[in-house]
């Protein structure tokens, strides 16, 4: 386990989409331009959320996006701009505790 002050940099996102297919598209736009060092994408979820009012029942994709607050702003704008979504989910959640050799990776890939 890292030291806190190492992990504090470290951001799991968490990102639907309608498909694996849009997923996938977003994530090697995010990876790619290193808003990210890796995005995970989980298929065939089932959403219920209330929307406009009324309760939905979606099949959508998952993706779990690995960065740093340094590039968390960007990465929110980014995906505001091409998300087919009007309001898509972008929820940042802290990491409190990783291997120092993948907290270094990611922190490296998105400098």
């Amino acid at each position: 386990m890292m030291p806190e002050q190492d992990t504090k940099q470290a951001l799991v996102v968490l990102c639907t989409c309608a498909d694996a297919e849009n997923a996938a598209q977003l994530a090697k736009g995010i990876v790619g331009t290193g808003l990210a060092a890796c995005v995970n994408v989980l298929s065939e979820i089932r959403s219920i959320y209330r929307w406009r009012g009324k309760v939905q029942d979606e099949a959508e994709t998952l993706m779990i996006i690995k960065t740093t607050r340094a590039r968390y702003a960007d990465l929110e704008a980014w995906l505001r701009d091409n998300h087919p979504y009007d309001v898509p989910e972008v929820l940042a959640l802290p990491v409190v505790a990783g291997s120092e050799p993948y907290i270094a990776w990611l922190t490296a890939e998105t400098s």
